[in-house]
């Protein structure tokens, strides 16, 4: 048996901070199946940018719906700004909840224009004020000069930008993104992710992105939640989820990882790699996870206790170099800088540089702190 322990999702912020709180939403669509999103609790603080991260099927569209209001919740609440979306006895249609969505298609219409396009999202705005208010936005996103373009006149990533023009445009108190990246090749997507988060931090906009790719969401949002089966396994900073996984899915869905079965004591543990220190107190048998990035590898007589192992592959990726040893029957991968001298076939120590992380065997219960 591996620890067990409590995982709480810790959420610090006051209730007067927070914009979105979802409290324990539960949905299934056929009665007799699973929860596709089962007793899910998070919150959202005004102007941040929050991740939905997993993979296919894990219930994040199908949460990001429910907070549109496209779907109905068999159970919990759903509250923007202190008001009740969904609860008991009570639903508000999406038209008027004060949300904008960005679709992973743009879904922009073809046969208008640039600014035609974002004028159609200010139809409930005083007429007199929409041209300004678009071409405003459309500046504020890197498009101004381009009002009368057509949308196949435009690059994938000048339409991205049109769609989150035409969905800053009515000043909605929230936006949902989803999957808005996925249709960029890698080089356009980068860029567009930067720049569109600029104008989101700018703009002080609460955002909710939902998607599958772990650089994305490491990358963009302010806090991750990792889901898996229609849960949130663990919440936290980009780094803190990376660094300090709480679970084996985190850790493996989140990158590459070492996994080492130990015996701690207090902040120690015995492994195959020698004794480690610990990230957190336990006792008994443990799952150990350590970055490849946070381990490196010795000469063989540079007196370190750790034990022996053999490099048996080298990938030279230019800017560091990613190592597989062979030690005491398993294979350890080591990530190091671009000067490390060892080869296959050379002898080495694999030395820990950070406490390895204790895994919890599963999720044991939640709580959100609001």
């Amino acid at each position: 048996m591996f620890q067990q322990g409590t995982l709480t999702h810790h959420v610090s912020f006051s209730p007067m901070s927070l914009a979105l709180t979802v409290k324990n939403l539960t949905k299934r669509y056929d009665p007799a199946g699973p929860d596709v999103v089962a007793d899910l609790d998070f919150a959202v603080e005004e102007g941040e940018i929050f991740a939905l991260l997993g993979p296919s099927g894990c219930g994040k569209t199908t949460t990001l719906r429910l907070v549109a209001g496209f779907e109905r919740a068999e159970a919990g609440t759903v509250a923007l700004g202190g008001q009740v979306l969904e609860g008991p006895g009570r639903y508000v249609p999406p038209e008027r909840r004060g949300i904008g969505l960005v679709f992973q298609d743009y879904a922009l219409f073809p046969h208008l224009t640039v600014v035609q396009n974002v004028l159609f999202g200010l139809r409930e705005v005083p007429r007199k004020e929409r041209r300004a208010r678009a071409e405003a936005v459309l500046r504020l996103v890197g498009l101004g000069g381009y009002e009368h373009r057509r949308p196949h006149e435009l690059s994938g990533g000048q339409q991205q930008r049109v769609a989150l023009a035409r969905t800053l445009a009515p000043k909605p108190k929230l936006i949902l993104l989803d999957e808005p990246f996925s249709n960029l090749d890698a080089l356009l997507r980068q860029a567009t992710r930067q720049e569109i988060r600029q104008v989101l931090k700018r703009e002080g906009m609460t955002t909710v992105l939902v998607t599958h790719d772990q650089e994305e969401a490491l990358s963009f949002a302010d806090r991750v939640a990792v889901m898996r089966n229609g849960r949130i396994e663990q919440v936290g900073t980009p780094e803190e989820v990376y660094y300090q996984p709480r679970t084996l899915f985190v850790a493996q869905f989140l990158g590459r990882t070492n996994l080492l079965l130990s015996e701690a004591k207090g902040r120690k543990a015995d492994t195959p790699l020698g004794t480690v220190a610990l990230n957190r107190t336990a006792t008994g048998h443990v799952l150990l996870s350590l970055r490849p990035e946070h381990l490196t590898l010795d000469a063989p007589d540079a007196g370190s206790a750790h034990p022996l192992g053999k490099v048996i592959a080298r990938e030279f990726k230019g800017h560091d170099i990613t190592y597989r040893v062979a030690l005491d029957g398993s294979e350890y991968l080591v990530h190091t800088h671009n000067r490390m001298p060892y080869h296959p076939g050379d002898a080495v120590r694999v030395r820990p540089l950070e406490p390895a992380v204790v895994l919890e065997s599963q999720p044991a219960g939640k709580r959100v702190d609001v």
